[in-house]
């Protein structure tokens, strides 16, 4: 057995149905969970329709790389969205199984466990994955934590140069699970400047990029940076995508990874070995939604109301403010996370996520305790619901 196995810690999940195993919920209302980001919105028919219509093709075996036209159809919306000149589908994308597992396996393609404190940076909180991932190559994690008083904006100008020197790996989320922010052009221009002088490879995952408020004002992704910061080729650079959030299909388990073309051709080869290419009839679907923005921008538009309307209630009686991006609110609290949960699950039959769950200490610190996360995903009915519950449950416990 690999004994790394062991210093994994649980999921998120696991530990929340932990917490709540003793307690019942409030039997006159029904359960609304906030928890998992799993988008409710429904699935855009004509997708579903593209995937249906393909199913024959379950007799053939896929390639890893993808087919050609599905690689050209996430060039061109990656090229469009992020205005990049140029991004070749032949070298530059490399179709996914979803960015869960795509980010677990570049972590071991990358790093190189046989240097001295191979070294990983992630956020803290962070989407477990990055963890795990980690744990398993066999790297060390330096964690950092965004500033609250700056919208959870992380500092990477506190780093070392002996970190920045046994570095490997630099994660970013963004927009960042859970908090929201949205990591600016000044953020990767350091970022990049690092990476040049210490060779390390930023990871850029990107998978709510395409949920945000103001059409006007979209976030920034790593490739976007790199055009406009003179790193045309994507030395060092790699994004994650998925329609799992965009097109409301976490079930078909559909990405890319684009960005520089020497780590892709070596992450290629260990997919090969890997044995994780994209089912045909999925790949058809995936070029269905990756070609139509109409679905996307219903979408946005639906969580543009979800969070007015939720916000307007719980605003006034809690600490917590609207994201840069992404479907997720990350409010502050006066009490201990854990309690708050266990006494709305129990009082108001709503579940939300303590913080704490998905952050780790450091030097005795935790910087998502007494913080939940709100995941916006179901139907703007129970949304509402939900934050009407809340703001009832908050006016009794802070009288």
């Amino acid at each position: 057995m690999n004994p790394s196995i062991n210093e994994l810690h649980p999921y998120p999940f696991e530990k929340l149905a932990k917490l709540l195993a003793d307690i019942t919920p409030n039997k006159d209302l029904e359960l609304i969970k906030l928890t998992i980001g799993e988008p409710q919105h429904p699935a855009p028919q004509f997708v579903l329709d593209t995937l249906t219509q393909n199913l024959d093709k379950v007799s053939k075996y896929p390639g890893t790389k993808g087919t050609p036209e599905l690689r050209q159809s996430i060039a061109n919306w990656a090229s469009k969205r992020f205005q990049l000149n140029q991004l070749n589908p032949d070298t530059q994308v490399l179709p996914v199984t979803g960015t869960r597992e795509a980010l677990f396996a570049i972590t071991q393609t990358l790093v190189d466990s046989t240097k001295p404190n191979a070294t990983v940076i992630s956020p803290n909180p962070f989407y477990q994955i990055y963890e795990g991932a980690t744990i398993l190559a066999g790297a060390k994690l330096h964690f950092l934590a965004g500033n609250p008083e700056q919208n959870y904006k992380i500092d990477y100008t506190c780093i070392s140069d002996q970190v920045w020197q046994d570095t490997q790996i630099v994660f970013t989320c963004s927009p960042n699970n859970p908090n929201g922010y949205v990591t600016t052009l000044e953020d990767y221009e350091f970022l990049l400047k690092k990476s040049a002088e210490f060779d390390f490879t930023i990871i850029a995952d990107e998978c709510y990029s395409e949920i945000y408020f103001d059409e006007n004002t979209k976030p920034t992704g790593l490739l976007e940076a790199c055009q406009r910061l003179d790193n045309p080729e994507y030395k060092n650079c790699l994004v994650f995508h998925s329609l799992s959030k965009r097109s409301n299909l976490p079930g078909l388990r559909s990405g890319f990874v684009a960005g520089d073309a020497d780590i892709l051709a070596s992450f290629l080869l260990y997919r090969t070995y890997h044995g994780c290419a994209m089912a045909l009839q999925t790949q058809m679907a995936s070029i269905s939604a990756w070609n139509d923005e109409g679905h996307v921008l219903e979408n946005r538009n639906l969580y543009r109301e979800k969070f007015e309307q939720v916000l307007e209630i719980l605003t006034p009686v809690m600490k917590v403010n609207k994201p840069d991006a992404g479907f997720y609110l990350w409010p502050q609290l006066d009490m201990d996370d854990e309690v708050f949960c266990q006494k709305l699950y129990q009082e108001e039959a709503v579940l939300v996520l303590p913080g704490r769950y998905l952050a780790r200490d450091v030097e005795g610190i935790n910087p998502a305790k007494n913080h939940v996360r709100m995941a916006l995903v179901a139907t703007t009915q129970d949304c509402v619901e939900a934050a009407s519950r809340i703001k009832r449950f908050m006016l009794k416990h802070t009288k």
